[in-house]
């Protein structure tokens, strides 16, 4: 099952983000064949990060939170709030 992972980073943060940046792409990286799709949100411009959107597969919430949990970003206590929810994926020709 796929879940949605969307971590908002406190605000003023991203020094601490691109600190631990390398060890959360590793984090990742071990993590990759669980991945559907992953990346930073940003701000309007698109200039700047301020959190992370992730669609994972894992058999459970509770996987998914733990996972969460264990992101080196939310270990350093980069998130304002992380928010975990299971998600369907709909494709164009679905509708």
């Amino acid at each position: 099952m796929y879940f949605s992972i969307y971590a908002k980073d406190k605000a003023d943060h991203l020094s601490l983000r691109m600190k631990t940046r390398p060890v959360h792409l590793e984090y990742l990286k071990e993590h990759a064949d669980k991945m559907l799709s992953v990346g930073p949100t940003m701000t309007d411009d698109g200039e700047s990060p301020i959190g992370s959107l992730l669609i994972m597969e894992f058999d459970t919430i509770e996987q998914a939170k733990e996972w969460a949990a264990g992101d080196p970003y939310a270990k350093a206590g980069l998130f304002e709030t992380t928010d975990v929810h299971a998600w369907r994926e709909v494709k164009p020709k679905e509708l």
